[in-house]
């Protein structure tokens, strides 16, 4: 598989060029285009219970889509669900990739991607959770929102992440969770920071310039607030002002 990305950093598209009879796998619902002749299969990857914890855990979904070219080669455009910038990572021998949930768009399929606890958990439910551990030999695209930047850090040097921002880092990196503030709830509420990831090197670190969790809480400030969508404080008129 050859993946060439364009149209970043806002609106990532990768194209995934597969060579005659290549099978590639693709998180459901990603693909945008393919060459005509490619065949697709859907299926629970791994089984049942394994699906279910992708979807229920890692933020995935519960179906896992093979694209599989024809004898004459083709290809399978991919995009995410948000506006931002597609990556890729090749895997060295031994060496894992862990990758926020609902970054994952495609990879080889002698790379094996599973759910895994990550040992953070915000309180208030809002980041953190479950990541996906990729591991194998070949390639993964995964996306972020927003545009992404690639921190390389050697050995010692260390850098703090908002837990929103965090998209994927090497198994090489250590890792540590701790609230932003030094103070308790109250000083956390205050600052609008909660959880941070402190990031040691060796190793590299994927983050992104916006916060999905963000979003999502501005959304849902304009919903539900008895507004109609005509007025300044509803949708239509918060978020696009009047005509």
């Amino acid at each position: 598989m050859q993946v060439a990305t364009r149209q970043g950093p806002a609106y990532g598209v990768a194209r995934l060029t597969l060579a005659p009879n290549e099978p590639v796998r693709v998180e459901a619902g990603a693909m945008m285009a393919m060459s005509a002749g490619v065949g697709l299969q859907a299926k629970a990857e791994g089984g049942i219970m394994k699906s279910l914890k992708r979807a229920a855990l890692g933020g995935e979904s519960f179906f896992v889509s093979t694209y599989t070219a024809p004898q004459q080669g083709g290809f399978v455009d991919v995009a995410a669900r948000l506006p931002g910038d597609i990556t890729t990572y090749e895997f060295n021998p031994g060496r894992a990739l862990f990758i926020q949930k609902g970054s994952w768009l495609a990879n080889d399929v002698t790379v094996t991607v599973d759910t895994q606890w990550g040992g953070f958990k915000n309180m208030f439910g809002s980041e953190g959770g479950f990541i996906l551990r990729a591991e194998g030999q070949g390639t993964v695209v995964f996306a972020c929102y927003g545009a992404l930047e690639v921190w390389n850090l050697v050995a010692g040097q260390s850098i703090t992440v908002d837990t929103g921002h965090m998209v994927a880092y090497e198994d090489s990196i250590t890792m540590t969770m701790r609230k932003a503030s030094g103070g308790g709830l109250i000083q956390s509420f205050k600052s609008g920071e909660g959880l941070v990831f402190d990031f040691t090197g060796p190793g590299r670190v994927w983050t992104q310039t916006r916060n999905p969790t963000e979003l999502i809480g501005w959304i849902q400030s304009f919903v539900g607030t008895g507004n109609s969508g005509s007025s300044p404080g509803g949708i239509g008129g918060g978020l696009f002002g009047r005509d």
